[in-house]
Formats: C-alpha cells, sequence, structure tokens
C-alpha cells in the first residue's frame, strides 16, 4: 500500500523560530523523525510513499537527494577507501513521490492535492510523520479491511502528565493523572479507502472536515492502541525519543529490534 506523509507544516512547537528546519527533519539519533516513520513502514513491506510538502520542502528533497546510506549502516572500505561495499541499505527499495501540496495548506487539503498519485489504490495510509509507535500494523489494516468503514485512526492514550480535575457542584474537588482517564485522542496513524475523497472539500482539515462527515454515517473507525506510542511536538519529547534510541531502546525501532 502507498504511505500518504503530512510533511508541510512549520512545527512550531518544536521548532527554534530561528531555524528553517521543518520539524519531519527534527532528528532523532543519526536520522530524522521522517526517516523513523518511514522505516516503521517499510518494515511491514509499506515502500511506497508520497511526501506532502510545503514547508521547509527544500530541505526534504535534498535530504533524500543526498541520502548517504553509510551514515545508519554496516559498510567496508576496499581498495584505500575507493571502494565501498554496503552490508546493508535503508532506501535502495524504496519509492518516494514529493508533490508540493502549498506552504499552509491544512491536511484534508494536502490530501486531496495527492489524489491522482493514489488512482487505483483501494486502501492506503497515512501519517502526520511526528510520531512513532510499535503497534502491528498489519493487525491494524486487517481489522480495517473487515468492517465497512472509510476511514481510520489510531487511538491512543493522551502522554501527557497533566492532572485532570473533577469539580462538583459544591467546589469539591478530585484529581487524577490524564493517563488514567478513559481518554483517547488521535494519533496520526490512518487507513484510508479511496473513498475518502468524497468527503473531503477544498481547503479544509482533515479532522475537523472530512471525519465530521464520516462520523455521522458511521463510517470511521477507532483503533484502540494501549502500546507504546509517542508525538515529538515538543523539545522534551524529541529528547526522549532521541535518549530512548541512542540506548538501543526504541519501541518503535521494529526493523533494528527484530520484531514482526
Amino acid at each position: 500500500m502507498k504511505v500518504v506523509l503530512f510533511c508541510g507544516g512549520e512545527g512550531m512547537r518544536i521548532r527554534d523560530h530561528k531555524s528553517e528546519v521543518p520539524k519531519p527533519m527534527v532528528p532523532v539519533g543519526n536520522r530524522p523523525i521522517l526517516w523513523h516513520v518511514m522505516k516503521y513502514y517499510a518494515h511491514f513491506g509499506h515502500k511506497d510513499f508520497i511526501i506532502c510538502l510545503g514547508f521547509g520542502a527544500e530541505a526534504i528533497k535534498r535530504y533524500f537527494l543526498e541520502y548517504e546510506e553509510a551514515v545508519s549502516n554496516d559498510f567496508v572500505l576496499a581498495k584505500g577507501g575507493a571502494e565501498r561495499i554496503m552490508l546493508g541499505t535503508d532506501i535502495d527499495d524504496w519509492t518516494i513521490t514529493f508533490v508540493d501540496t502549498g506552504f499552509r495548506s491544512e491536511i484534508g487539503e494536502r490530501l486531496r492535492r495527492v489524489k491522482d498519485h493514489l488512482e487505483g489504490e483501494e486502501v492506503f495510509l497515512a501519517n502526520y510523520a511526528d510520531g512513532v509507535t510499535d503497534l502491528d500494523l498489519n493487525a491494524y489494516v486487517e481489522k480495517f479491511r473487515s468492517l465497512d468503514k472509510t476511514g481510520g485512526f489510531l487511538a491512543v492514550r493522551p502522554p501527557q502528565s497533566y492532572h485532570v480535575a473533577h469539580l462538583d457542584g459544591d467546589d469539591t474537588v478530585s484529581l487524577g493523572p490524564i493517563a488514567e482517564e478513559d481518554l483517547w485522542i488521535n494519533g496520526g496513524y490512518f487507513v484510508f479507502r479511496n473513498e475518502i475523497f468524497d468527503y473531503i472539500e477544498h481547503g479544509e482539515d482533515l479532522v475537523a472536515g472530512a471525519f465530521n462527515r464520516l462520523i455521522k454515517e458511521k463510517k470511521l473507525y477507532a483503533h484502540r492502541f494501549d502500546g507504546f506510542w509517542s508525538p515529538m511536538d515538543t523539545f522534551k519529547e524529541q529528547s526522549f525519543l532521541d535518549g530512548l534510541y541512542k540506548k538501543v531502546e526504541a519501541p518503535w525501532a521494529l526493523w533494528r529490534n527484530g520484531q514482526d
């Protein structure tokens, strides 16, 4: 299946105001978060990517145009360095389509603008490209295919450390960790049937627009998941993921952990 990656946002919460590096290019270990998301999908056999570009498009294009396999793979130098023999590769069997979807387009509009690249795809995947998980993608897709739904999203627990305040009419207060509440949020891992384009209107957001229409027709599936999931919206979250990866404790790195 093809994988659509939404990479056009500015990422203002994590990006230094002086930086021109787009959020998907913020590093986790020796590779950007975008690479980690793509490696995850490739691990499950989905290696045909469509990148929806906007802010920082040049940086993303240049990264792949100048991609250096030796950074994250073992290799042998021979003949005094004149010959390099790669012992592993990352992207040699990937296909990546780069599409300018507008500098400030909403997510729904970005998806609408790559419709032609998804012609003939009965089912396809999509992702915000800024979060990682150890989700069994095959089980998720298999479940979606068995349902009469047009769209599906990964429903995860809020990762924040906030406490939820419950207030009674007499000003009685109780507090509890948000992670222990029965709350679920959109984890940004989507699966769609091609009919999703019938629900997207020009210029609109995906969730606020198309999803509301799907909900009215009971065509939206929420896949509840209690496993590892983490966004990378803040510097704190980036540091957390970077630390896990460098300590070889990254649950999402299924390709490195030898997991299916």
